[in-house]
């Protein structure tokens, strides 16, 4: 089956290289993706993240800036194989030579330390979308980690929303509390994603989506990536066959549309079997035709909803 589009919303892989002293165009038994890996699997677009770890808090926009050097000097190395993408020409024009497509992602708004200039500043680096939060609560809002005393997005948090509607970079409201989710809901002009989680209807972890935010995505044009992190796939036989029970889920009441993938690979100690890696896509392509689902429905599963979004709002 020729899919077109094999996009990953998620990775930790600039952090990861560092801590398992690891390249990225060598093949490695470590972690979960590298670039022969990717080539294996068929993965054409990938989101590359830099993570802002709690224990960078007080130095975050440095944190921040030495992992997007690590993905200038490692990702971007072997410009015959992987190449920067700002928008959905760049996706197309690097796709269509052969390539990956690699975006700039931050996850974690800490980084912007309270400054929407140092929001500009990271665009102008080549940054295409932010993940609000983590867990915890920063000047944006508050993640899911705050629990029931969770608020949502704050002024500041607004703002940035806004102004990422303006610059054509895509929110991520992934980790973020509920009330913050409904936030950016009222907030954004434009659809936005969640770019690592499942539904909390078929896992009860306080990471996955209810059905009345997944509804919401599905209804705006944005996209939900379904994760392989074993936690959020099922707490006691996580695999592809209680994976595919959230594409099922979803697919059931609100279309397969706003279904992407978000594999959070190299951000996760234990892995879901038969989701092990970025060489799995092609057998979860085929567990998918196996399952019933239509080479329409599997395209867009597997990268084309993300494409759509991706024309759509990135400028």
């Amino acid at each position: 089956m020729n899919i077109p589009w094999m996009v990953d919303g998620h990775c930790d892989t600039l952090t990861a290289m560092g801590k398992q002293n690891r390249a990225f165009n060598v093949r490695s038994d470590r972690g979960q993706l590298d670039l022969p890996r990717m080539q294996e699997g068929g993965i054409n677009v990938q989101f590359f993240a830099a993570f802002i770890a709690p224990k960078y808090k007080d130095a975050a926009l440095k944190r921040c800036l030495q992992l997007i050097d690590i993905f200038y000097e490692e990702i971007l190395r072997d410009q015959s194989a992987v190449a920067l993408a700002l928008n959905s020409e760049d996706i197309y024009r690097i796709t269509g030579a052969g390539k990956i497509a690699a975006l700039l992602s931050i996850e974690g708004g800490d980084a912007l330390t309270g400054d929407l200039s140092v929001l500009r500043t990271f665009y102008r680096l080549g940054v295409r979308s932010l993940t609000l939060t983590w867990n915890g609560r920063n000047e944006l809002g508050d993640g899911v980690g705050e629990g029931t005393a969770a608020g949502g997005l704050s002024l500041f948090g607004r703002s940035v929303v806004q102004a990422m509607n303006d610059l054509g970079m895509l929110i991520d409201a992934a980790h973020l509390s509920r009330r913050g989710f409904w936030d950016v809901a009222k907030t954004s002009s434009q659809p936005f994603a969640v770019t690592h989680a499942n539904c909390r209807a078929v896992c009860d972890h306080p990471r996955n989506l209810d059905d009345a935010q997944i509804e919401y995505l599905a209804q705006s044009g944005g996209i939900i990536g379904l994760t392989f992190v074993p936690e959020f796939v099922d707490r006691d036989n996580p695999g592809l066959a209680t994976f595919i029970r959230h594409v099922d889920h979803i697919s059931s009441r609100f279309g397969t549309g706003c279904i992407g993938l978000g594999s959070d690979f190299d951000g996760m100690d234990k892995v879901t079997p038969g989701l092990h890696d970025a060489t799995c896509r092609p057998q979860l392509v085929k567990v998918l035709l196996d399952h019933g689902y239509s080479h329409e429905q599997i395209a867009g599963i597997m990268g084309g909803n993300w494409i759509r979004l991706l024309a759509e709002v990135l400028k």
